[in-house]
């Protein structure tokens, strides 16, 4: 090899090394791209929770995964007035939150425990139980961590991994949401069970009072909300167009986003919301 020619690979090699450092040191200062999906309630494709049940099946609605694949996913189930299902398991766990009318979901031989929209709970993988509902219109959001979702018959019980939770909406403890200032008449979280720090997936309700305004702001995670009481006012970033979400409608983004919410005057938004790291609720006058 003639010593230009080794030259010549030298300065390649010098240049295709700071060509890909300086690629590093852009891609770890540059923030991951962003994206924004809004479902309003309207909007919902409805199908066949368990198709073997024919009529008798509840309806489900998916807002965001995929109910029937291996993958995280958050989805409406709509029931009639009356239903009640027979005893059943899981092979995993969900969690869910009432939107309209009344839940029972509990092992076959308990009492009667009806959770009004806005309450909490937790199905765990491989318990018998049995589901039902009452009210003219029924619906709930359910999220699985691992589908796909499955309905077994009791004989395939396992031991749970976790035990059962119920949160009644009324005895829920508020506080001050971060990222926005004290205030006796403004937003309020009621942390769920799990653990709200960077990189951690929590879950909470959001309370916005009537007449509020501000934002739901992500700190570069992933955020899914559903809109669980009232009716919100939702604002792509950097866009015009305002969407009403009714009940059952969804938001949720990747990356550092700031959701533009408002609340309509008469009563508080109860707004779900669960992330993959900490998140904000910050009034209008305070977002920056």
């Amino acid at each position: 090899m003639t010593a230009n020619r080794t030259m010549i690979l030298v300065i390649a090699f010098v240049l295709a090394v700071g060509a890909f450092a300086a690629t590093t040191l852009l891609n770890s200062e540059t923030p991951l791209p962003t994206s924004v999906r809004v479902v309003m309630a309207s909007e919902v494709e409805w199908q066949a929770l368990n198709p073997l049940r024919g009529d008798k099946s509840p309806r489900a609605g998916t807002l965001w995964g995929d109910r029937g694949a291996p993958v995280q996913c958050g989805f409406l189930v709509k029931f009639v007035d009356g239903f009640s299902s027979p005893p059943h398991i899981h092979p995993v766990t969900y969690r869910g939150v009432v939107v309209s009318g009344v839940v029972h979901n509990d092992d076959p031989q308990a009492e009667e425990r009806w959770l009004a929209p806005g309450s909490f709970w937790t199905q765990p993988a491989g318990e018998v139980h049995i589901t039902a509902a009452k009210g003219s219109n029924n619906v709930a959001y359910i999220e699985i961590e691992r589908g796909p979702y499955l309905v077994h018959p009791a004989k395939d019980a396992f031991e749970p991994p976790e035990a059962p939770v119920w949160m009644e909406l009324a005895s829920m403890k508020w506080v001050d949401p971060p990222g926005a200032p004290a205030s006796a008449d403004g937003p309020k979280v009621a942390v769920l069970p799990g653990n709200p720090q960077d990189d951690r997936l929590s879950r909470a309700l959001v309370k916005l009072p009537p007449g509020f305004e501000g934002a739901v702001r992500s700190n570069g995670s992933t955020l899914h909300a559903v809109v669980i009481l009232g009716r919100s006012q939702h604002q792509v970033p950097d866009e015009t167009d305002v969407k009403t979400l009714d009940p059952g409608s969804y938001f949720g983004s990747t990356g550092e986003v700031a959701h533009q919410v408002s609340c309509e005057a008469g009563e508080d938004c109860i707004i779900y919301v669960r992330t993959e790291g900490k998140f904000d609720v910050v009034p209008a006058q305070s977002d920056k």
